[in-house]
């Protein structure tokens, strides 16, 4: 049985986990990232946010962007 290594995400979901991890609601995540005010990468519909800006966000080292 082989095991396949672990592959880190390097992203992460726009709603729910980066809109709560800003204590944000959904509507004010969505809001906030359609003003530019979280990082955003889309694909197709699907929205997620770099893991790294989201961390520089929440502990508040500098922009985001």
């Amino acid at each position: 049985m082989s095991k396949e290594p672990k592959i880190e995400r390097l992203t992460v979901p726009l709603w729910p986990d980066a809109g709560q991890a800003l204590g944000l609601g959904r509507n004010s995540t969505y809001d906030a990232a359609a003003r530019g005010e979280i990082p955003v990468l889309q694909f197709g519909r699907r929205k997620v946010v770099p893991k790294k800006k989201l961390e520089r966000m929440v502990n508040g080292d500098g922009e985001a962007a």
